[in-house]
C-alpha cells in the first residue's frame, strides 16, 4: 500500500491552474518603480545579498534553439491559444508559462497567478540582461532560481514514450541553468533536475549537473509517484538513490525540496470554495508540507548515513520552525521513535546540521524568533515574479526586519548562508 498520488501524463499541463492566467478579474496594482529602485540600502552596503527562491521563466526558444540533430520538431515550443501562450511536446500540451505577475511596464497583477503572455510580462522573467537590471533596481547582487513553467514535470516526460527525447529535453534545461551561470559571473544560478524515472539515468545526470558546476538539483518529495522513493520497501535507504546522495555529500551539492513539493494541499480545502479563497489556503498548507519533508528525512535514517547532506527547503517560511522542531523532539521521545530506529540525532540536531529555510513576507520569523531557528540557517528571498513576491518594496522590507541587528548578523542572514549551502564564491 501506498499514500502517493501517481505521477500522470499531464502533470505539466496543470501545473499552474488555467483559472489563474490572465488580468481579466484582477487588480493591477500601480507600482512606482524609479522610488523603489534605490538599490541596497546603506545598512546592506558591502553585502551581496542573495535572493533564495527566484524563478526564471523559460525563454520561449529554450529549447528548439538548442535542439540535437533531427529533434528540433518533437521539441518544446510555444504556442498562442486563446490569446494565451503555451507549451506544447509535439502535439502535447505541457501547460503555461508559468507564474509571471510582474508586467513589462513594471505594475504588479494582484489576485492572479500570471499575465498570459510572454509579450506582457517584464522581461526580467526571461531575459538576462533585463534579469540583472531588475535585481540591481532591488538591491540584490545573486539569485537562486528554480523553474517556471512544468515542461521538466517527469511524469509528462515519461508519457511522452521517447525516452531520447525526454532525456534532452532535461539535459537542455540543465545546460541552460550552467549556462546563465557562466554567462552572468555567477549572478544567476538556476537549480537543475534529474530524470528520476530510471537509476542509470539519474545517477550519470546527476554527475553531470556537477561537472557542468551547477550549484544544486531539485528532488521531488515523493519520487515514488513515479520510479522509487528514498526508503526501500523493506526499511532503509533505496539502493535507487545511494549514488545521487553520495555525490552530493561529497560535493556538498545542496538537494533543494521547493514548497509544493509534498503535499496535495487540495484534500484539505473545503468544496465549493472560490479562487480567490482556496489559493491563500493553498500556499500556506504548502509550508506544512515543506516541514514533512524535513521531518521524514529525520526520521528515516538517510541523515544519519550522509551527515552531511544540505537540504533547502525552500519558499518554506520560517516562523514554523521553532513550533515544529519542539513538536517533533515531544512525538519522538512519546513514540520511542530514536531509540527504535536507532537515530543518531535529536530532530533539532538534523536542522542545526543539515537544513535550511527561507523567509520573505514574515515579520515575526526573523525579528524575534532569530535565535531560536538559528541565524545561520536562515535565508532571505522575494519569489520574483511570482504571485506574493516581495516586489517592489525589497530594501524596505530588509531594513524592518533586519535592521535591529548587528552588521555581522545581517550578513549572515543574507548573504553568507547562501553561499555555504549552494556554495557560492562570494
Amino acid at each position: 500500500m501506498t499514500s502517493v498520488i501517481k505521477a500522470r501524463a499531464d502533470d505539466a499541463k496543470s501545473y499552474w491552474l488555467d483559472e489563474g492566467r490572465g488580468s481579466k478579474g484582477g487588480y493591477v496594482r500601480e507600482v512606482d518603480f524609479q522610488a523603489n529602485s534605490r538599490g541596497v540600502d546603506p545598512l546592506f552596503e558591502g553585502i551581496k545579498i542573495v535572493d533564495c527562491d527566484t524563478h526564471f521563466t523559460e525563454p520561449a526558444n529554450l529549447w528548439v534553439d538548442n535542439a540535437p540533430a533531427g529533434m528540433k520538431d518533437k521539441m518544446p515550443h510555444v504556442r498562442r491559444i486563446d490569446d494565451a501562450d503555451q507549451w506544447y511536446v509535439m502535439d502535447k500540451h505541457f501547460g503555461s508559462l508559468g507564474g509571471n505577475v510582474i508586467a513589462k511596464d513594471k505594475n504588479k497583477l494582484l489576485g492572479k497567478l500570471s499575465y498570459s503572455t510572454y509579450d506582457e510580462i517584464d522581461p526580467g522573467s526571461f531575459n538576462l540582461d533585463a534579469r540583472l537590471e531588475a535585481m540591481d533596481a532591488m538591491g540584490v547582487w545573486a539569485q537562486i532560481c528554480y523553474q517556471n513553467g512544468g515542461v521538466t514535470q517527469a511524469g509528462s516526460l515519461v508519457a511522452l514514450n521517447d525516452e531520447p527525447l525526454a532525456i534532452a529535453i532535461t539535459q537542455i534545461f540543465n545546460d541552460a541553468c550552467a549556462d546563465r551561470m557562466q554567462a552572468t559571473g555567477g549572478r544567476i544560478n538556476c537549480m537543475g533536475t534529474l530524470p528520476y524515472w530510471d537509476k542509470a539515468l539519474t545517477t550519470s545526470e546527476m554527475r553531470r549537473i556537477i561537472d557542468l558546476g551547477v550549484k544544486g538539483v531539485v528532488l521531488p518529495d515523493r519520487p515514488e509517484r513515479l520510479s522509487e522513493g528514498y526508503i526501500a520497501p523493506g526499511g532503509g535507504i533505496n539502493p535507487f538513490w545511494e549514488e545521487v546522495f553520495e555525490m552530493c555529500e561529497a560535493t556538498g551539492t545542496p538537494l533543494n525540496f521547493h514548497l509544493n513539493a509534498s503535499l496535495d494541499a487540495n484534500s484539505a480545502i473545503w468544496d465549493n470554495l472560490g479562487f480567490d479563497q482556496r489559493l491563500p489556503i493553498h500556499a500556506l498548507i504548502h509550508h506544512i508540507g515543506c516541514a514533512a519533508t524535513m521531518s521524514n528525512f529525520m526520521v528515516s535514517g538517510i541523515l544519519d548515513k550522509y551527515p552531511k547532506l544540505k537540504i533547502g527547503l525552500i519558499e518554506s517560511g520560517a516562523g514554523w520552525v521553532p513550533f515544529w522542531l519542539e513538536g517533533m523532539e515531544h512525538q519522538l521521545s512519546e513514540f520511542r521513535t530514536q531509540q527504535n530506529r536507532k537515530l543518531q540525532k535529536t530532530p533539532k540536531e538534523y536542522f542545526r546540521d543539515n537544513f535550511w529555510v527561507t523567509f520573505w513576507f514574515e515579520d515575526v520569523a526573523p525579528t524575534k524568533l532569530l535565535n531560536e531557528i538559528g541565524a545561520d540557517k536562515l535565508l532571505f528571498e522575494t519569489d520574483y515574479p511570482h504571485p506574493t513576491s516581495l516586489y517592489p518594496g525589497v530594501q524596505d522590507k530588509l531594513v524592518s526586519v533586519l535592521g535591529q541587528y548587528d552588521y555581522a548578523t545581517r550578513k549572515q542572514v543574507l548573504q553568507d548562508n547562501a553561499a555555504k549551502l549552494w556554495n557560492l564564491p562570494l
